[in-house]
């Protein structure tokens, strides 16, 4: 079972404002609770290890840079990261590239449980989700990712997207239901 924690948007909004006074500390921890989300998301679009660690590079250095200059994140930071992280993905690959799905199984919690029959199967049914998620369109992919990968709002995602929250709603909903269609499908009588 897959467990999303969602992020304290106030904690976050008090982490950015101490970041925005130039408070080191704040922006040391800003870096290290988003540096592995940011990455993850980068690295199931890019396929070389050592390209998704320098776009990561890149959108902090934004981040460092926009909070130096005169417009720096008010609100919304890990929408704001992740949405740089979206944009610099585009200018290396362009905006349509479908999501690496064989560099999902990374990111899926692994159980504790250590039967190999459990693990056989477990590996079985995150092939057929890799499969199934290959056959959805980039954009479904990204909200899917977007919304239960990296635990984004629906908010979030839209701003993320360019996109209205209703748009997005839709979006996820042909989403989830495309592959839902394509799993029950797949699955043997």
């Amino acid at each position: 079972m897959i467990v999303i924690v969602l992020p304290d948007v106030a904690a976050d909004d008090n982490l950015l404002s101490k970041a925005r006074n130039k408070d080191l500390d704040a922006q040391r921890a800003i870096y290290e609770r988003y540096f592995s989300p940011v990455f993850q998301f980068i690295r199931l679009r890019v396929n070389n290890r050592e390209q998704a660690q320098d776009i990561v590079a890149e959108v902090f250095l934004d981040f460092f840079v926009a909070l130096s200059g005169n417009s720096p994140p008010s609100s919304h930071l890990r929408g704001w990261l992740f949405r740089v992280a979206r944009n610099k993905i585009a200018d290396h690959y362009g905006r349509e590239k479908r999501i690496n799905i064989t560099e999902l199984g990374e990111w899926i919690p692994s159980s504790a449980e250590s039967n190999p029959e459990h693990v056989a199967f477990q590996s079985m049914q995150i092939d057929r989700v890799k499969q199934a998620l290959n056959m959805l369109v980039a954009e479904q992919q990204e909200v899917l990712i977007l919304r239960f990968v990296q635990g984004l709002s629906i908010q979030e995602t839209a701003d993320l997207m360019d996109r209205s929250v209703s748009a997005i709603k839709s979006l996820q909903f042909r989403a989830v239901d495309t592959l839902r269609q394509i799993l029950s499908a797949e699955q043997p009588e």
